[in-house]
């Protein structure tokens, strides 16, 4: 359980002068990020890097990075969830409906419309946890059952359009104070907010260092820490940047950032989390060690669909209406996060800010394929590959270690 929590929270090996070696996986797709960002600012003449396009791809990737939040868990327990997209779609025309049809209040409508998300995951979860049914059969049929419902829910039509103050979570922004800058304004909260950002997450990596030293563990050098740290600051400030320049911070990122970090605490700080790693890891031996690993499974699917219900009416909110179509293929792309940011195909080995990358690496490659204007079809190839590419490379490098 020690040993996977270890690989889990840093993806790294020790050596004999108590240091560590940079872990290909976990650095290799941060890298990755940025030159795919950089092909494609390269293919498409700047476009990517517009204010206007930074805005759309964190609009338009808040809902897979909500799944892959939720995904992750499943996969640590080395299974998926296929009925994912499905879910969207259902909570999304359930919220849709009650505000259009039923003149709820949008706040009660979100409710409970994360109730049946809530309720949806519970079912799959009895059914893995207490009869011992294969998640991929619960999770796909859940997957047909969702689609169906949904259809039968909306007759197969659009439901919309959905008020304003419904919309605002999918398409709002913090408020801001613009300043005149560069041939046009510049929000002052959006750059205020990124350098806090900056400042945090600096100072708890030099606690993280200082705490380990001070117990003798081992311990990165300080130029690779100083390059992690610099890159990520520049990656943050830019992103950030480009947002100030547009409309500020939409609120969907306030929503992921706050699902980010409380899942990030969560799965690094809790006996919970560390429960799902040692099940993951060998779930035999987590039995014996008097885990009850009913429970987990249990609770991780039940989280699952309630951040599908939340993915839903994010998507729904964006679109200012409910479809039968909605959430189609997310469930691939959920996955793919997980897989293409380091989480390990067997479970037990994974992180929730390799997840958000492995998202970004997906939103990006979506987005830069686009503005390109290539094929529809061809997109699915490349996605398909990148899959494949990464968790051959997991298996592969598992092997080798073996």
């Amino acid at each position: 359980m020690y040993y996977a929590e270890q690989r889990h929270e840093r993806g790294i090996v020790m050596n004999s002068k108590k240091t560590v070696n940079i872990d290909l996986k976990q650095y290799g797709m941060v890298i990755a990020l940025i030159a795919i960002f950089v092909l494609f600012y390269i293919l498409s003449g700047g476009k990517n890097a517009s204010p206007t396009n930074i805005n759309n791809l964190v609009m338009q990737n808040g809902y897979i990075v909500i799944l892959a939040v939720g995904m992750l868990l499943c996969v640590l327990t080395g299974n998926i969830d296929l009925g994912v997209g499905s879910i969207v779609a259902l909570c999304g025309a359930v919220a849709a409906m009650l505000v259009v049809d039923k003149n709820m209040p949008f706040l009660l409508a979100f409710i409970v419309a994360l109730a049946v998300g809530a309720l949806s995951g519970a079912f799959v979860g009895f059914f893995i946890a207490f009869l011992d049914i294969p998640p991929f059969v619960v999770t796909l049929a859940t997957m047909l059952m969702g689609r169906g419902l949904t259809y039968s829910m909306l007759k197969a039509q659009t439901k919309g359009p959905t008020p304003t103050d419904y919309n605002f979570i999918g398409v709002g922004f913090v408020p801001t104070v613009k300043i005149p800058f560069a041939n046009g304004t510049l929000d002052i909260v959006t750059i205020a907010v990124a350098v806090i950002a900056c400042v945090l997450l600096v100072l708890a990596e030099l606690k993280d260092y200082k705490t380990k030293k001070s117990y003798d563990f081992a311990t990165n050098p300080v130029w690779q820490l100083v390059v992690k740290e610099g890159v990520i600051v520049f990656v943050i400030m830019f992103f950030f940047y480009k947002l100030a320049r547009n409309n500020g911070i939409p609120v969907v990122l306030v929503l992921m950032g706050v699902l980010v970090g409380v899942y990030h605490f969560i799965t690094s700080k809790t006996v919970a989390g560390r429960q799902i790693y040692a099940l993951g890891g060998n779930a035999k031996a987590a039995r014996l060690s008097g885990i009850n690993t009913r429970k987990v499974f249990f609770w991780v699917y039940c989280n699952m669909g309630l951040l599908s219900a939340l993915a839903g009416i994010v998507l729904s909110a964006r679109n200012g209406s409910a479809t039968p179509k909605a959430g189609d293929g997310f469930e691939l792309d959920a996955i793919a996060s997980c897989y293409i940011g380091g989480a390990a195909a067997a479970g037990g080995v994974g992180t929730i800010i390799g997840a958000v990358v492995g998202a970004l690496v997906m939103g990006i490659l979506n987005n830069g394929m686009s503005l390109i204007g290539l094929d529809s079809y061809i997109q699915k190839v490349v996605k398909g590959a990148v899959l494949l590419g990464a968790v051959t490379f997991d298996i592969v490098s598992q092997r080798k270690k073996g």
